[in-house]
């Protein structure tokens, strides 16, 4: 498992996933629109909607002098292209970008041979953005909580873990794990943090969680090589959230009603990571107290 096809190596999340898989000597091909502003890896530019620009990049062999120049079937695909968020662009736009370059990766992925695919699903699948008036149906919110999209985009990531499972039942020696990634932060992203203390509210959306990048790298990497057939999510969050008080605290404040399904310590996540942790072996290294 060390040729791996990244599709947007070039984003946030995506270049933390380049960097950590380079520097864990992966050979990473990044396929993507635009050039990384990091760039640790090859990169090709392909446009995701195009099924066949998708399937020859699967099966990208560089050039005569190129040091992968055998890199010709990966060994397992990272899809993190999409638009990223709500609100970028119209929700037509997002939708039909996020739905047909997912199913163009899943599908050129499984004509070319390839077993196992990681990929982004998202936290918005769970409800976000919550609020007073939309609160979670508990906490700490885990796989299992109703999944409730709310955007174009939400609705495009609860569409993608879908197709995950059907195509994974047409190919059942496959391997299909979505993570729900939480909000990605970089280092710098940190400085930031202390310009929300004062008003809880500001983070509700996602009961203030956040993943560092290079957790989300560390998710990845255990994601490939978990002794797993099938299709399977998980919630990837920090072990914190983004708040210095207490997330019992901060959950009476604001979602006083909402039930809390085991004791929270300190200011442990409201993001459920244990699932990620008892199967992934997921453990989060990094956290805005330390940079």
């Amino acid at each position: 498992m060390k040729n791996i096809v990244v599709t947007g190596g070039s984003g946030k999340a995506g270049r933390a996933v380049c960097r950590g898989l380079v520097e864990h000597d992966y050979n990473v091909l990044n396929i993507d629109m635009q050039a990384s502003k990091d760039p640790v890896c090859p990169f090709y530019k392909v446009d995701l909607n195009d099924l066949g620009q998708v399937i020859d990049a699967m099966q990208w062999s560089g050039g005569k002098d190129h040091p992968f120049r055998k890199f010709r079937t990966p060994d397992a695909v990272v899809h993190l292209a999409a638009i990223p968020a709500p609100d970028l662009m119209p929700d037509d736009v997002i939708f039909r970008n996020n739905v047909v370059s997912t199913y163009n990766v899943f599908d050129a992925a499984i004509r070319v041979g390839v077993k196992r695919i990681v990929w982004a699903s998202s936290e918005t699948t769970l409800g976000l953005p919550f609020s007073p008036s939309n609160p979670p149906s508990y906490v700490p919110v885990d796989e299992d909580h109703p999944m409730r999209p709310e955007s174009a985009y939400s609705l495009s990531k609860d569409l993608g873990e879908e197709m995950a499972r059907q195509m994974q039942r047409w190919n059942p020696d496959t391997t299909f794990i979505g993570l729900r990634l939480s909000n990605v932060m970089e280092p710098a992203d940190y400085e930031r943090f202390a310009s929300w203390q004062d008003d809880p509210h500001f983070r509700e959306w996602n009961c203030w969680g956040y993943i560092d990048g290079r957790d989300c790298a560390q998710a990845v990497r255990k994601a490939l090589h978990v002794d797993l057939v099938g299709a399977d999510h998980f919630i990837i969050a920090n072990a914190d959230t983004v708040m210095a008080r207490g997330s019992a605290e901060l959950m009476a404040s604001i979602f006083p009603n909402v039930a809390v399904k085991r004791p929270v310590k300190g200011r442990e996540t409201l993001l459920s990571i244990d699932k990620a942790r008892r199967v992934l072996g997921y453990e989060p290294e990094y956290n805005w107290g330390q940079t």
